[in-house]
């Protein structure tokens, strides 16, 4: 002390002292903050938002009429910023900048100075103008490769980050279950398994750049009765945990994701955002969830606007608060002054409060955001790039790796060099078509022409031009997408003759609510090709040129009969960016086909969709006169080369119930191009005390081969995969014969495994080993048997 005066530093705020237990910071926190300033932690802003129709979520026009008052929202503080980048096109480094300024204000407005948390949608890359579009999640489904995920979320992130934002509305882990629901696209596939794989690989690429991952939607929206977009979903307990729930219990325990989204929807008259049992009792008494639970776009209103459940905004927000929802999404409503009014009524006890605001705060400490020197500017703001050359490069590598063989008549591809190819179809020159409904300039760009699309996409036909040579390529539209017209056959069908091989590229334009064929509220009522395309590709049939069908679309569609009369058949679902070169690069040799199907091809047009997921009643018997038979199931696809396969080898007969097996086997490339096969392996389990799928997978492995070349795969297979809810509603590893069967697809089996479950009854929960360690060696020669 010199002179009365003192050189202390003022003491750092209990919330703000790093030294200390992160709940320790959280409860001071809450104690010294009022009613109004702990319901500020719960809502988020949508700045921006189109309130004349024009816009992103179902029924924004209704929920944003009122136009935010930014000073009046931010006074007591703010939970969360809504999409600043993805709400209207604006250059990486300006929106940087002018998201750093708005927490600027936020952290001056409340006495606390907590920014506010910023989430975007991040499901085909970085929803921002500029930012890579990768392919949709049906593509990373195709891949069977969870590495890769894992190494595009991390660049996601990486970007994300870079650019001030800490929430992703990524992955959709909903199982598809109905190939007309608009949002197929989004999913991963139609089996849990491989969902459940690829989804945790995801989160976990995101969360380590830094990034909450948040799991969408729990629980069953994509089961929905006859494909349409939130209509109540029909299931019973058993298809709910055996199939819709594995993946969001796989991310939540192995991914340890930060965040989960609520459904839409309502099972058995229930929405999931009024379910304490689903959001409470199950996430987090079971699971162990700790993170924040999230509501998707206007969710809670829906409680009473839609459902019918509540009979105005506070009781909405009563019951979405006791099942368990944190934070009220896109922006305040509910959880505003109606909720301030009937807590302070004391309709609604504020221990609720607290305990949403607790985890949303709790959240943010972790993140950093209250730490001393915390600074909303990103570093390197003026320099920063959202599609950058390794993010292109793994864009591509997807790309490639997503593209399925169907079927290739008389080796017909890969196209000869030299020859005359007619690229025909509607989707043979455009760009959009190879973007899902979630990628910026499909999502939010197409409001915004005057932008342009912010990225470089080649098409097919640009793509084969570079490829094959501008002279060896002719072009014609033919038709629509989504017209009747059929002016434009004739100069489609001149073209075929005129060439060596046509190319026609027909499918989806991804868009929301009706205003394409694909995506969120984009459902369908048949599985025919939208508009007269199938048509087309008739006429170009009939004309004998062989045709390689080209399918880019968001969903299978039924081409058995399209796929019987071409030549070859290629399916992709929304590839991003670079699809076009990387469809380019499998139709001229340059890489060679791995893909896979994640969802199977429907047998029939209309009214029967079904995954390959059945019990033996669910496939074709003599009861029935419909053949439900998938002309390409799930997990098909071919490449250039048949790789070879050894006989499986296993460690023993027994399998114990509480115990592991191994299966072994030699893969081989014959050929002489390096290549990528995928060995998939399924249960069969005979008898059962209640029905079971014929097969279901419980391993994969994707192995990449040089010429000539071979590796061992190694199964180790944990008894627990075999588990499934029992009679008593119990999940149960039940002792009995079961059958592992090493395949090319759900319906070719390449050899089988014939094993004895031996051991009691067990039940096993969450915990339970779920997934099959995989092991891939690489050898210089075949190994000599």
């Amino acid at each position: 002390m010199t002179n009365g005066t003192t050189n202390a530093q003022p003491a750092v705020p209990v919330w703000r002292d790093v030294r200390l237990p992160v709940d320790e910071r959280v409860d001071a926190l809450i104690a010294a903050m009022t009613l109004r300033e702990k319901l500020a932690q719960l809502v988020g802003v949508w700045v921006g938002a189109d309130p004349s129709g024009a816009g992103v979520a179902p029924h924004q026009s209704d929920m944003t009429e009122e136009p935010v008052i930014w000073a009046d929202v931010i006074a007591s503080g703010l939970g969360q910023l809504t999409r600043p980048f993805g709400t209207k096109p604006v250059g990486p480094a300006a929106g940087a900048r002018s998201l750093a300024a708005s927490q600027e204000q936020v952290v001056a407005a409340g006495r606390f100075g907590i920014p506010a948390l910023v989430h975007e949608e991040c499901l085909a890359g970085f929803a921002a103008w500029q930012a890579t579009a990768y392919p949709v999640p049906l593509a990373w489904g195709a891949g069977f490769d969870p590495g890769l995920v894992a190494e595009m979320a991390t660049l996601i992130g990486s970007s994300m980050r870079a650019a001030g934002v800490h929430q992703g509305l990524a992955p959709v882990l909903d199982v598809t279950r109905d190939y007309r629901w608009g949002r197929v696209e989004e999913t991963i596939g139609e089996d849990p398994y491989l969902v459940g794989t690829v989804g945790t690989a995801y989160v976990q690429g995101l969360q380590e750049s830094g990034i909450v991952a948040t799991l969408k939607h729990l629980a069953g929206y994509s089961a929905s009765r006859a494909g349409r977009n939130h209509a109540p979903v029909s299931m019973g307990s058993r298809e709910l945990a055996d199939v819709i729930l594995p993946p969001f219990e796989m991310a939540v325990r192995d991914g340890h994701v930060r965040s989960v989204m609520h459904s839409y929807s309502e099972i058995d008259g229930v929405p999931s955002a009024a379910d304490p049992r689903l959001l409470t009792e199950l996430l987090r008494g079971t699971w162990g969830f700790e993170g924040t639970l999230v509501s998707d776009y206007f969710a809670v209103k829906f409680l009473q606007t839609l459902h019918g459940v509540a009979e105005d905004e506070a009781d909405a927000a009563a019951l979405a608060l006791a099942a368990g929802v944190d934070v009220e999404l896109p922006t305040v409503c509910c959880y505003g002054a109606p909720l301030l009014d009937a807590v302070t009524r004391g309709d609604i006890d504020e221990k609720l409060v607290n305990r949403a605001a607790r985890r949303v705060l709790r959240q943010k400490i972790e993140l950093g955001l209250l730490d001393p020197g915390w600074t909303p500017l990103p570093d390197g703001v003026d320099d920063l790039e959202l599609d950058t050359a390794p993010a292109r490069e793994v864009a591509l590598k997807l790309a490639r790796e997503s593209v399925i063989l169907l079927s290739n008549k008389d080796a017909i591809l890969p196209l000869r060099p030299g020859a005359k190819v007619a690229v025909i179809g509607p989707l043979a020159d455009d760009p959009m078509a190879m973007l899902g409904c979630y990628s910026f300039p499909a999502h939010i760009g197409v409001h915004h022409p005057e932008a342009g699309l912010g990225l470089e996409i080649p098409t097919v036909l640009s793509a084969l031009r570079a490829a094959l040579g501008s002279q060896n390529v002719s072009y014609a539209r033919g038709c629509e997408v989504m017209g009747t017209g059929q002016e434009g056959f004739g100069e489609a069908v001149q073209a075929a003759t005129e060439a060596d091989v046509c190319v026609v590229a027909v499918g989806d334009i991804a868009g929301l609510f009706g205003r394409g064929t694909s995506g969120e509220g984009c459902d369908a009522t048949d599985l025919v090709l939208p508009g007269v395309q199938e048509d087309l590709v008739r006429f170009l049939v009939a004309a004998g040129t062989p045709v390689v069908l080209l399918l880019l679309t968001g969903r299978p569609y039924a081409i058995g009969d399209l796929a019987t009369r071409a030549a070859a058949t290629v399916q992709t679902f929304f590839p991003g960016q670079l699809g076009g070169q990387a469809i380019a690069d499998v139709l001229t040799g340059v890489v060679a086909p791995s893909g896979r199907l994640p969802v199977s091809i429907p047998a029939h047009p209309s009214g029967q969709p079904g995954t390959y997921l059945s019990a033996p009643l669910g496939h074709r018997s003599g009861v029935s006169n419909v053949d439900p038979t998938s002309p390409f199931p799930f997990g098909h696809g071919l490449g250039y080369e048949t790789f070879e396969w050894s006989q499986p080898r296993h460690s023993d007969e027994d399998w114990n119930t509480n115990g592991e097996i191994e299966i072994e086997l030699d893969v081989h490339n014959p050929g002489s191009q390096a290549g990528a096969d995928v060995v998939q392996l399924y249960l069969h389990d005979p008898v059962a005390q209640v029905t079971r799928p014929v097969v279901r997978l419980v391993g994969y492995a994707k192995v990449r081969l040089d010429g000539h070349a071979t590796a061992t795969i190694t199964f180790r297979v944990p008894a627990d995969v075999t588990s499934f809810t029992g009679i008593g509603g119990q999940r149960v590893v039940e002792p009995g014969s079961v059958q592992l069967r090493v395949s090319r697809s759900s319906a070719d089996v390449h050899s089988t495994v014939d094993l004895k479950l031996a051991g009691p009854l067990r039940e096993v929960d969450h915990t339970r080993q779920w997934v099959t360690t995989t092991v891939v060696t690489q050898h210089e020669e075949v190994p000599r048997r």
